[in-house]
């Protein structure tokens, strides 16, 4: 049993130790986005389920950094009493050490490029050899143990053996000996698998050490891997996951290791150069060969993209009936039944495994939120007078899907008209760029916000990420956003396309598609959307859009509507027809 508090406990903990503080991250030994509950140490700790932040635990004062997507949710979450509350970016971590303060950390959670950082500041960081949360959080869950599966070469449309040759072959380009392979997604396109220790996220937790050679030594429990064909077991060498330090330990010995400086743990750094290792800092070349997709790939995408568009148009038609019906009989279509349903109509297409992400289902100010989770405590029902907001995607079979749609049940007040109007058109001024090939996720950001910067409005999140291919939802390297991403856009990329809007306590407004990069006219690239569903443009100031604008949505309902009329259910057919009609007939 848990007697005293976390912070508590924690801090006792580090009293006994001679530590003044300790630096706890919301991330696990693979830097995971979502963690597993084992590891999600920072939500055990401050209450804040959110997927970026940080805590700095002192003896006088605990602080959270949180970024612009959590401001108003970690509020809710958390005790204030007990916590401050710091932006990630503007107010981060490093401006906040002790100078003289002797404060722990475990190098298995911290990055290089993050310890560099931190360690510039003057105070005294410390590395522990255990883990403290393995004393204090007494009720923790066990670390995963999800079965590991094959990715068929059918569907992955390259096998293994050939992308541990490309991958060794880049090693032998660079002068490395090894590489270690920390990234879960990584690895599960290397050897052409997929996990299931993190719901929706389909990777195994493992790590991985590559030679210049192409042998493969593979840190991952044993069990987990009783499904895999013998044939690629054999062609591996399996070890414990506990083995990965003294594994690097061992080949270090006169080697030049290759470690990525903003995913690799640390510990590895510290692993390698004890023992006479050299390490070579270079981005894990597999992030970016494996966000160039190939043919096989990109042909998995449209397809699944063609089955989820499908459930979301039973999904908008069946809610334009039920929500004025539900209203009109005085009770009301919540935020958890709606997203209940939509995923009841996902699970009836053949290919689909699970869901990509959790389901954010936002009625009115929950929507001020971006990424708002509905609880039983916080489930409001949808109306007729402000915004559903519905982001939401799938895992199927050959591809990952993402999606965002912002609804309307009535005619809304003109404020919330000129914000949904200014998202659409920020929306429509990306996905119609032609941009020369090569260009940058951040020089192209700015054509998203433009006309809400016009309105003296912006967003505080990225306005695009890559999305793997049966993989994670958001896939490094490639970024639509302020921050420099210094990954260049070429065809075959897969990102998305998602502007937005958020008045807190009022209500919150994206649109959002995931697209593919394709080549445009010579030298130039442009976008093709993957997604298949109708922009509600219910309440579109329509003498705010541009003669080019109609017709992209035009001809951009035009494909929706015949793709999808023979994949619908009967009933859902009529509202595909009418919502997908010319803009000048939606809106007459």
């Amino acid at each position: 049993m848990q007697t005293a508090s976390p912070l508590s406990a924690l801090r006792s903990h580090l009293l006994a130790q001679g530590l003044d503080g300790m630096i706890v991250p919301r991330a696990d030994a693979w830097q995971s986005e979502y963690a597993a509950p084992h590891d999600d140490k920072l939500a055990w700790l401050t209450g804040f389920t959110g997927t970026a932040g940080v805590a700095l635990v002192l003896q006088d004062k605990a602080l959270l950094f949180v970024d612009g997507r959590y401001q108003v949710q970690v509020r809710n979450e958390v005790d204030l009493q007990a916590w401050e509350i710091h932006h990630l970016h503007n107010d981060p971590l490093e401006t906040h050490l002790p100078a003289n303060g002797r404060i722990g950390f475990d190098p298995m959670l911290m990055v290089n490029s993050q310890f560099e950082l931190l360690n510039a500041t003057g105070c005294t960081l410390t590395p522990l050899a255990d883990d403290p949360f393995t004393t204090v959080w007494h009720d923790r869950p066990a670390a995963p143990q999800g079965a590991i599966r094959e990715m068929p070469l059918s569907v992955a449309g390259e096998s293994s053996a050939d992308k541990r040759a490309r991958i060794a072959a880049v090693l032998d380009a660079k002068g490395a000996d090894y590489l270690v392979i920390t990234q879960p997604d990584n690895i599960a396109w290397l050897l052409n698998v997929r996990g299931s220790d993190i719901a929706t996220s389909p990777v195994p937790l493992s790590f991985a050490l590559l030679s210049r050679t192409g042998e493969t030594q593979w840190f991952v429990d044993a069990a987990k891997t009783a499904n895999l064909p013998q044939a690629l077991l054999a062609s591996l060498t399996l070890s414990p996951m506990e083995q990965l330090v003294p594994g690097c330990q061992q080949a270090a010995n006169g080697k030049r290791i290759l470690l990525d400086a903003d995913s690799a743990p640390v510990a590895l750094r510290f692993a390698v150069e004890q023992h006479g290792g050299e390490v070579c800092w270079a981005a894990d070349p597999i992030t970016l060969i494996k966000a160039t997709k190939n043919s096989i790939e990109l042909e998995g995408y449209r397809e699944s993209h063609q089955k989820d568009g499908a459930a979301w148009v039973n999904f908008l038609a069946w809610l334009s009936h039920e929500v004025p019906a539900r209203l009109a009989a005085g009770n009301p279509l919540t935020e958890l039944e709606a997203q209940a349903k939509q995923l009841a109509l996902r699970e009836q297409q053949e290919t689909f495994i699970e869901q990509s992400f959790g389901t954010i289902s936002a009625a009115s100010s929950n929507a001020a939120m971006c990424h708002y989770h509905s609880s039983d405590a916080t489930n409001a029902a949808l109306t007729a007078d402000s915004f559903y907001l519905n982001d939401s995607g799938g895992q199927y079979v050959n591809g990952t899907t993402d999606a965002t749609r912002t609804l309307s049940f009535g005619p809304l007040d003109p404020q919330r008209k000129l914000h949904y109007t200014a998202v659409l058109k920020g929306f429509l001024s990306l996905i119609t760029l032609q941009f020369p090939t090569g260009s940058f996720g951040h020089q192209l950001d700015a054509f998203a916000r433009r006309h809400l910067w016009e309105l003296g409005i912006d967003f505080d999140h990225g306005t695009g990420h890559g999305v793997g291919h049966q993989l994670l939802i958001h896939e490094a390297p490639h970024r639509i956003a302020k921050k420099v991403n210094l990954w260049q856009l070429t065809a075959g990329n897969i990102m998305t396309i998602e502007p937005g809007y958020y008045l807190e306590g009022e209500y919150g407004i994206r649109i959002e598609n995931q697209v593919e990069v394709i080549d445009g006219m010579p030298g130039f690239c442009r976008f093709a959307s993957l997604t298949m569903i109708p922009i509600d443009i219910s309440q579109v100031e329509l003498n705010q859009l541009t003669d080019r604008e109609k017709q992209w949505l035009d001809d951009y309902h035009q494909q929706v509507r015949e793709t999808l009329s023979p994949l619908v259910d009967s009933e859902a057919r009529p509202w595909l027809f009418a919502t997908t009609a010319p803009v000048r007939v939606q809106v007459s």
